[in-house]
């Protein structure tokens, strides 16, 4: 199918361009036809999880707490935007098994079950202080391309609307999680597992709204191609 010309108002794209994200652009339309629609999927979800993992690398420690400013949950808004809520989902997905098998995906090059919860010798249960933040990326990956596939990324306030919503659910995870691993108070974990990263998140957020409207506007108007 074409994509329109205009650039639609959020949630007012036609109901034909459900679920079309800027992913289903990524490959020459003769390519996707010859891959399909499974591998195309496969292969974009392959790409979405190296794409978190690279951008787990990037880290900024934070003296006070455990939790440090990392280019990961950029990385997971990014790429569930791009690829819509079923490849988002399995590319987050992919990201943590391959990450709790061995590959040294997470942060610093870091794996394991362990970056979730562990057992001590003496058979205690324990949370891992980071561990709900990469749950909650899976669920934020789910939700943040489920809106992009209702048209969010293509304007400003989609956009950051999408994104803030998708830190939300980040947050809404790792910080209850936080808070049992290191047994704070829920006050004293959002002092610790948020405040730090309010302005680094302002700052994707500025990003993530430069990329995905422009990137709209050059499919609409800068391609004559279209997901068929």
């Amino acid at each position: 199918m074409q994509i329109r010309r205009a650039m639609p108002a959020m949630g007012r794209i036609p109901a034909a361009e459900y679920g079309v994200t800027l992913g289903d652009f990524f490959f020459p339309v003769f390519l996707g036809e010859r891959l399909g629609s499974r591998l195309q999927g496969l292969a974009l979800a392959v790409v979405g999880a190296a794409i978190v993992a690279a951008s787990a690398q990037i880290v900024i420690p934070i003296p006070g707490t455990p939790v440090p400013i990392t280019g990961q949950t950029f990385g997971v808004l990014l790429v569930g935007a791009a690829l819509g809520a079923r490849r988002g989902l399995a590319s987050m997905a992919l990201y943590l098994a391959l990450g709790i098998l061995g590959a040294p995906v997470f942060r610093e090059g870091s794996h394991g079950v362990e970056k979730f919860f562990s057992i001590t010798d003496g058979g205690v249960f324990q949370f891992a202080p980071t561990g709900g933040y990469l749950v909650g990326m899976l669920f934020a990956g789910w939700i943040v391309g489920r809106l992009a596939d209702l048209g969010w990324d293509r304007s400003v306030v989609g956009t950051i609307g999408a994104m803030a919503i998708g830190s939300i659910v980040i947050y809404s995870v790792g910080v209850p999680w936080l808070a049992a691993a290191a047994q704070l108070d829920l006050g004293l974990a959002i002092e610790k597992g948020v405040t730090p990263f309010l302005l680094g998140d302002a700052i994707k957020l500025a990003l993530a709204t430069a990329v995905f409207p422009s990137a709209w506007w050059y499919v609409n108007h800068g391609r004559s191609d279209g997901p068929r």
